[in-house]
């Protein structure tokens, strides 16, 4: 294959990327976004194997076979509620990857190059390997704490933004040093200890961000994922590598800035340390009311309030995944919406544990996009809405981020469901949420609380609406 066949071929796949972000924009387009990735994708590694590859072959297909294969066997057997980590996982592979292109890169005599060309070239690997290892380790402490393997609390350690100075001060010292001695066909020691630096640093980074903040952390650690691959893409000298991961990376940067926005956050107080960094809080220290205040509710009241309602709207959380209640919830909808009931969903932009989450589960059971709102968009349609069913979430609908100022969500913008006539909240109990701030909303007055699995008391719920 010719070098402007290459190109071409590059271009498209370009295009077809950008075409997949515009699609993944919106959930009716989101399932055309996806095949233009994939479409593209393809089209990308056919016109690499044919039009650049010129040896081991059998090395390189036998990677892409066993690779393909891998990725195919998680994608069936991953379930929604585990797709945060999958994600989380995924991302340490490309930092890991750009980390091992990275060495290989520079130990690899045979570019003839000298001058400024070379100290680019050198600059370009430190780079590459720097953001690969950041990407790398922050991304496993990720997936550990968004499966519960540790502890997803921020840990505080002394002095701790001092340490993160030190680090980002060692690893430029260590950039200086590298230049000065691959100048002279050296560098490897200088090298090795900046990606020390480099994984402790993303280590410390994402354990000191606490739970409600981690869906932050997934879009960051996204957009550190697609500046490794840019990275790396300067490297092999790669076009196709540049656009890709500045496509991700400005993409992921785009996206941690909404979901900031959307918790009152600025994005560099979450990298030095998220929500629940105040250890004396009077909002995480104990109940935000008295247990006798709670007021239990059982399948058949809910379905009695529902049918009696005009307005109801029905918010989800990351307990709907956990209980694989999507589907159910859709059922239920659809008798609702059949007995001339208005049935809406209120979605937060940070409600699961990543971006969209909710989306793509309401997604996965057909629930109507046209009845799928944005916290912004519903907000100000509580006052008139008669019920709103709260499925398994915590954080966002926690009225303690308006009411207690030095609450650790204080400032987040939440759903106001008390504001309605009568919310029932789904829970197996009166646990906190990821953040680990109890509810005010459970003791409420206009609040019941319908106790369970999710799954099982809808179930019930929409037996007795259908009876």
């Amino acid at each position: 294959m010719s070098a402007g066949i290459v190109t071409v071929s590059y271009i498209g796949a370009s295009i077809l990327f950008i075409l997949a972000l515009g699609g993944l924009s919106n959930q009716e387009t989101a399932r055309r976004g996806n095949l233009y990735g994939m479409i593209g994708m393809t089209l990308a590694l056919i016109a690499t194997l044919v039009g650049i590859v010129t040896a081991n072959y059998a090395v390189l297909i036998g990677g892409a076979v066993i690779g393909g294969f891998i990725g195919w066997v998680l994608a069936k057997k991953v379930e929604m509620t585990q797709m945060p980590e999958l994600v989380a996982i995924l991302h340490s592979l490309v930092g890991l990857a750009a980390v091992l292109v990275g060495y290989a890169n520079f130990m690899d005599h045979s570019l003839a190059i000298s001058g400024v060309e070379k100290t680019i070239h050198d600059v370009e690997t430190y780079l590459g390997i720097l953001i690969g290892a950041l990407t790398f380790s922050g991304s496993i402490i990720a997936f550990l704490k968004l499966s519960a393997k540790i502890s997803g609390k921020p840990l505080m350690l002394p002095a701790r933004h001092w340490l993160n100075l030190g680090l980002l001060v060692l690893a430029v010292w260590f950039g200086n040093d590298f230049l000065n001695q691959s100048a002279t066909g050296g560098g490897m020691v200088p090298l090795m200890l900046m990606t020390i630096v480099a994984l402790l640093f993303g280590i410390h980074m994402v354990m000191a961000i606490g739970g409600a903040d981690m869906p932050v952390v997934v879009s960051m650690l996204n957009s550190y994922s697609g500046w490794a691959a840019a990275a790396t893409g300067f490297m092999l000298n790669n076009d196709l590598l540049i656009v890709v991961g500045a496509l991700v990376g400005s993409s992921g940067a785009i996206l941690s800035y909404i979901m900031c926005r959307a918790m009152n956050r600025k994005f560099l107080s979450v990298i030095a340390g998220g929500f629940g960094t105040t250890s004396g809080s009077s909002a995480a220290s104990g109940p935000a009311g008295d247990v006798g205040d709670v007021v239990a509710v059982e399948a058949e009241e809910v379905a009695n309030m529902l049918l009696d309602a005009k307005e109801v709207m029905i918010i989800p959380g990351y307990g709907m995944a956990v209980a694989q209640a999507q589907h159910t919830v859709f059922e239920l909808t659809k008798q609702l919406r059949d007995k001339k009931v208005n049935v809406r969903f209120g979605i937060h932009p940070v409600a699961g544990r990543m971006p969209g989450h909710m989306n793509v589960l309401l997604a996965e059971a057909k629930v109507p996009y046209d009845i799928v709102f944005e916290m912004d968009e519903i907000n100000e349609d509580f006052p008139k809405v008669d019920v709103s069913i709260v499925i398994g979430a915590n954080d966002i609908v926690n009225p303690a981020a308006q009411e207690v100022p030095d609450s650790p969500i204080a400032g987040m913008p939440v759903l106001e469901p008390w504001k309605g006539k009568t919310t029932v909240v789904l829970k197996r109990g009166m646990a906190t949420g990821y953040a680990g701030v109890d509810n005010p909303l459970f003791y409420k007055e206009n609040t019941r609380m319908l106790f369970g699995d999710a799954k099982d008391s809808i179930d019930a719920v929409l037996k007795a609406v259908a009876g």
